[in-house]
């Protein structure tokens, strides 16, 4: 029987690699993050001044999608609420299609942390589908949980810590503002709507 620290360590590493091999929670996250080095401003994108104002922007949109899918995954893991995967699945591809969407017309700039917290509840759902496949033996549920919750917080800050300073060293770019930020969501939004309509 492997130790409660090994068992630990493996559900962190399968936490980590399921964000990472989650393409549906990346585009997600990418779509939250791609205007993060950007301000709306008279209708339009333009440069963010300061790395502060980025990494501010990245951290209240990071925390309120740690803290929504970490209380739904929480709940379902513990067998207290429970929702159809086929629902779960649907309801992540479709909040993947309202943020990539919302970076082409804004009607959450400013307010892109309470989106991922309203949508992240329902990626919790996502994350506790994974972990329920992977076993949960009553003894260790808590083990389980907080690895595999912790192991996506990790994935997640090592896509940040990569994404964040790229971003915002092109963030002046017609390259970045129009075919990153705006063709880049375009394609984010069809492929997650693909998903939605399987």
């Amino acid at each position: 029987k492997p130790s409660k620290w090994k068992q630990f360590v493996d559900y962190l590493v399968e936490g980590i690699w399921h964000i990472w091999i989650g393409l549906d929670h990346i585009l997600f996250l990418l779509s939250l993050l791609l205007p993060a080095v950007l301000i709306w401003s008279a209708d339009k994108w333009l440069a963010a001044s300061k790395f502060g104002q980025a990494l501010i922007e990245v951290l209240k949109v990071v925390t309120a999608f740690t803290i929504a899918h970490s209380i739904t995954l929480s709940l379902a893991a513990l067998g207290i609420v429970q929702i159809p995967t086929w629902i779960a699945e649907s309801a992540i591809a479709a909040s993947v299609v309202v943020a990539a969407l919302n970076n082409v017309y804004p009607i959450f700039h400013g307010r892109r942390w309470v989106v991922a917290f309203l949508f992240g509840l329902i990626h919790g759902f996502g994350f506790a589908n994974v972990l329920t496949e992977l076993g949960l033996p009553e003894s260790t549920l808590l083990i389980a949980l907080v690895g595999f919750n912790l192991g996506v917080e990790i994935g997640q800050v090592a896509i940040v810590a990569v994404f964040l300073p790229l971003a915002f060293a092109l963030r002046e770019t017609w390259v970045y503002q129009r075919l990153v930020l705006i063709a880049g969501s375009l394609l984010i939004a069809f492929v997650a709507a693909a998903w939605l309509v399987e």
